[in-house]
């Protein structure tokens, strides 16, 4: 005699059973909600390439990695950069640089400008919070940058909001599972 709650009773289906949604839906609700989505990706990438033309730089949005910059910048920051070539580089001036060899953009203070009579600008930056200037940071035999080495210059910010960046790249997994849990929130809502 088998009591009911025991082995091989049915528990309710979870909010989480995706393919049971999947399974629910026919193929209209499913071009639906997978064209719903290819909207929304394509959407960010327009504001993204639009941020871009508007503001001149390659990367319009960054997060602060280090404490390098505090206490102007904390780890987490959100910058809003714009990089308009006509705009000289002063001194006291936040720049974000690539540097030849490392794929990740530096946030620092330009700390000295140096004008040739041809009117090429080379500059030095330093960390508020470090000890000493870039050189070390530069790629071997650089001492100063110069314009082309500028993705931006920093012109607001948002405190702590580049945070959710930080975690994801510290801990893929989570980010997959947002990822995920997005995706599948995206293809599986319902129009009321």
């Amino acid at each position: 005699m088998v009591r009911a709650g025991a082995v091989g009773s049915h528990l309710p289906a979870s909010g989480l059973d995706i393919f049971g949604d999947l399974r629910k839906m026919n193929k209209r609700q499913l071009y639906y909600q997978v064209l719903n989505f290819a909207m929304i990706v394509s959407s960010a990438l327009m504001i993204w390439k639009g941020l871009i033309v508007l503001t001149g730089s390659e990367s319009p949005i960054v997060v602060v990695l280090s404490g390098s910059m505090e206490p102007a910048f904390h780890r987490g920051d959100l910058l809003f950069l714009t990089n308009f070539r006509e705009d000289p580089i002063r001194a006291g001036e936040i720049v974000v640089f690539k540097v030849e060899g490392r794929d990740i953009p530096i946030v620092h203070r330009v700390i000295k400008v140096h004008e040739k009579d041809n009117g090429d600008i080379k500059f030095l930056t330093k960390g508020d919070n470090n000890e000493v200037d870039d050189r070390g940071l530069y790629k071997e035999g650089q001492n100063w940058l110069e314009k082309k080495d500028v993705v931006g210059r920093a012109r607001g910010f948002l405190p702590y909001v580049g945070m959710v960046t930080i975690i994801m790249n510290d801990y893929p997994k989570f980010k997959y599972a947002l990822l995920a849990v997005m995706g599948a929130y995206v293809l599986l809502k319902r129009e009321s």
